[in-house]
């Protein structure tokens, strides 16, 4: 398969503490924890968009613009399709404790701490 010059997430195998907490975030299930470390499993299943990113409490995730696979919406659904279990950890709003199954949320950091915010909670955040 062709390369193509894009985004995709970079992780730093030295700040990885294998905590998963990155996995969920990755609609695609690029991201897996092998060995005890977060792992890109396949270039085409990363669209680069950087949810796990903030969810990340060492700092370990990061998008590079590099020559990768391109993203491949097909390898997504073959992939999710091919997945016996699926374990989705439901993320919740460091503030109110809404889930994402009632309210859309959105990863931050607060305080030195990767958390979740609902979009009920965020405009206290951004104004106080």
């Amino acid at each position: 398969m062709n390369k193509v010059r894009r985004q995709i997430v970079k992780i730093d195998e030295e700040k990885c503490n294998g905590c998963g907490k990155c996995v969920s975030p990755c609609a695609e299930g690029a991201i897996e924890i092998v060995n005890g470390k977060a792992k890109v499993i396949k270039e085409e299943l990363c669209d680069g968009a950087g949810f796990c990113i903030g969810i990340c409490p060492t700092g370990a995730l990061s998008l590079e613009t590099r020559e990768a696979v391109p993203f491949s919406e097909e390898a997504v659904k073959k992939a999710q399709a091919e997945k016996k279990e699926v374990h989705i950890e439901i993320q919740k709003c460091f503030n109110c404790n809404n889930t994402e199954m009632n309210a859309p949320l959105i990863p931050c950091r607060k305080e030195g701490e990767s958390l979740w915010v609902c979009t009920r909670c965020l405009p206290v955040l951004i104004h106080g």
